[in-house]
Formats: C-alpha cells, sequence, structure tokens
C-alpha cells in the first residue's frame, strides 16, 4: 500500500482469506487467487522485487497501480449476457457456467435422429460395380448430424422397398428422420406415396437449387419431422 518501500508483514494471504487492510508503506505476502486486502496499491510479483538489508521491499520495475488485481466484475457484471440462447453446452462452457456461480444450466435434450439410406444400387463396401455405386450419404451424414448437436440413433439401409420404409417410419421415435433417395419421381422413386399412405403434412415439396431440388420437408408425426434428401452426394449436400 502507498509508495515504497514496503515493510513486509510476517503473516500472508491465502487463498480463500481475507488479510487485514494495510497502511501506507507496508506489503504482505499474498498466494496466486487470494482475496488484496483492503487499501492495496498493487500487486508485485515475487521475481520483480527484492529484500534489501533492512527487510523492506524494493520493486525492480515500475510499479503501476492497480496491477495484476482483477477487480470485482471484470469478467462480467450482474445482468450480462455470458452465451446466447441455444449455445451447445461444451466443457468450456460448463466451465464458465460454473465460474460465474452456476449450479445448474437450463437446458435441451439433443434431438435424435433416424437416418435411412434408399437404394438397391447402393453398396457399403469394395469399389463401385456392375451398375452398382459406393453409399456416400451414409457414412458422412452421421458425423455432420452430430456436429450440429443432434444424436444419430439409426443408420438402416433399406434398399427400394416401400413396405420397409413405411414399418421404418411407423417405427421411428426420433425428433428427426432423415432419408436419402427416393424423392424425385422416378419409378422407384416411393418417398412421396409412403408419406402420404402414412398421413404425414407435407412441408416443403421442392427447393428453388440445382442440384439438390428434390429435397422435402413433412411432419410425420407430432414433434417429429421427415426431412428427405436426393440419393445424388452432390445434390443431397448442397440442397
Amino acid at each position: 500500500a502507498g509508495p515504497g518501500p514496503w515493510r513486509v508483514r510476517e503473516e500472508g494471504v491465502l487463498a480463500g482469506q481475507s488479510g487485514a487492510a494495510l497502511a501506507d508503506g507496508e506489503a504482505v505476502p499474498i498466494a496466486t487467487g487470494a482475496r488484496v486486502p483492503r487499501d492495496v496499491t498493487a500487486v508485485i510479483r515475487s521475481e520483480h522485487g527484492r529484500l534489501d538489508a533492512h527487510g523492506g521491499l524494493q520493486p525492480q520495475r515500475e510499479v503501476v497501480h492497480g496491477q495484476d488485481i482483477r477487480p470485482r466484475a471484470q469478467e462480467c457484471r450482474t445482468g450480462d449476457t455470458l452465451l446466447p440462447a441455444g449455445s451447445a453446452v461444451t466443457p468450456a462452457v460448463l466451465g464458465l457456467a460454473a465460474a460465474a456461480g452456476y449450479d445448474t444450466l437450463a437446458v435441451h435434450a439433443r434431438p435424435t435422429v433416424d437416418l435411412f439410406v434408399l437404394g438397391d444400387e447402393l453398396l457399403t463396401s469394395g469399389l463401385p460395380q456392375d451398375g452398382l455405386i459406393r453409399d456416400a450419404l451414409g457414412p458422412m451424414l452421421p458425423h455432420w448430424l452430430r456436429e450440429t448437436g443432434a444424436e444419430v440413433r439409426t443408420v438402416e439401409r433399406l434398399g427400394d422397398r416401400p413396405d420397409a420404409l413405411a414399418r421404418a417410419l411407423a417405427a421411428s421415435e426420433a425428433d428427426l428422420v432423415v432419408t436419402t433417395g427416393g424423392t424425385a419421381a422416378g419409378p422407384v422413386d416411393f418417398v412421396h406415396p409412403t408419406l402420404a399412405r402414412l398421413g404425414a403434412e407435407l412441408l416443403v415439396d421442392g427447393v428453388a437449387v440445382r442440384p439438390g431440388h428434390p429435397m422435402l420437408l413433412a411432419r410425420t408425426a407430432p414433434g417429429q419431422h421427415l426431412v428427405g434428401l436426393p440419393g445424388n452426394p452432390l445434390a443431397a449436400v448442397c440442397g
């Protein structure tokens, strides 16, 4: 406290303690993170000071008022927004919440997703051959969905079987169903008729972008929606 040099008290201030107020010309050892006593001018790091022959603390560099002291509300003030609503809860967010004094956070559960891959022409291994091609969306989409915060429960390959899709949709309890393929108007594109058969409400039927326009969004049950992606990987990604 006050101008130096300073007489150093014997008792120190430990983290979690509050030391007695200092008079001008006094200093006290203090632990990193401890609460500074009242009327403290600055904190001098141990490597930036030395004791003279009389036991006085001499600074080794200029002492600036308030240095190495973090005042109350330096990080945030009452009423400040720490995170916008809808932020994902990451380890860093948990640390921030704890540091700000929160014991609990109001959160929404991760939305669950079932992914159904359609198409008899899709291979799950090996090289494309004899008119068959590799399934690119089945391996790719789950990772993208997880990156957005979703919990992917099922990745199922149903082929070109309308009854299999109808059974899978009827049995799904996921918040979101994603299908790949079968959304256009070809001879084996049966997503539209299957949705109509199940009484789903078609909300979006095609988007104004190419590639990717045969994409759809439907409400399949209360609290459940279906996104139908084109089977072409480029069209699915662009859409």
